[in-house]
């Protein structure tokens, strides 16, 4: 009876919710990651004009993604939502090497942030499928991520078109959740 016990306990136990917050310039996919995420169709993508939430089931995990759009106007109002952050998924266009800067001092000034102090980092080098693509390691360096000491990182190679990479990272997620005392 102790096994059979056990797994009921399990299955009664309610599931952790975590907040997770989706951040990066526009067009860098992670909208497209979201709904990949979710398993739904993501022929019909259009730029995200406020923000998407969406719950995720992932590891025994409810992982509340909250998506916020990435347009140079919209960036302002991210700290609105840097309270009570689980994990932070910061989603950069590998492809897009003209914006390697602007995304940089973007993640720069997120690192910085109080309310996001320790919250472990997940960087999706999206659109690996693209030719033009920079590989994630160099974009670990570009990114000075060597000196990030004060939180667990991981950069993750993924297409947000193809799913490849996306389970991996998640995965990195779940193992790395620090619950905030609420």
């Amino acid at each position: 009876m102790g096994l059979l016990s056990t797994l009921r306990r399990l299955r009664q136990s309610p599931e952790q919710e975590v907040r997770l917050l989706l951040l990066g310039l526009d067009n860098a996919g992670k909208t497209t990651l979201l709904k990949q995420l979710a398993g739904e169709d993501i022929s019909h993508i259009t730029p995200t004009q406020g923000f998407n939430v969406k719950s995720v089931q992932s590891s025994g995990f409810k992982l509340n993604v909250w998506d916020i759009g990435g347009q140079r106007k919209i960036r302002p109002y991210w700290r609105n939502s840097f309270e009570n952050t689980d994990v932070l998924i910061y989603v950069i266009d590998s492809s897009d090497k003209k914006r390697l800067e602007e995304t940089s001092l973007e993640l720069s000034e997120l690192l910085e942030e109080e309310n996001l102090a320790a919250v472990p980092l997940l960087i999706f080098a999206n659109k690996q499928d693209l030719m033009t693509a920079t590989p994630a390691a160099e974009l670990a360096e570009s990114l000075h991520l060597h000196t990030v000491r004060d939180r667990m990182w991981q950069v993750q190679a993924c297409s947000a078109v193809t799913a490849e990479g996306v389970q991996d990272g998640m995965t990195w997620v779940c193992r790395n959740i620090r619950f905030r005392k609420k």
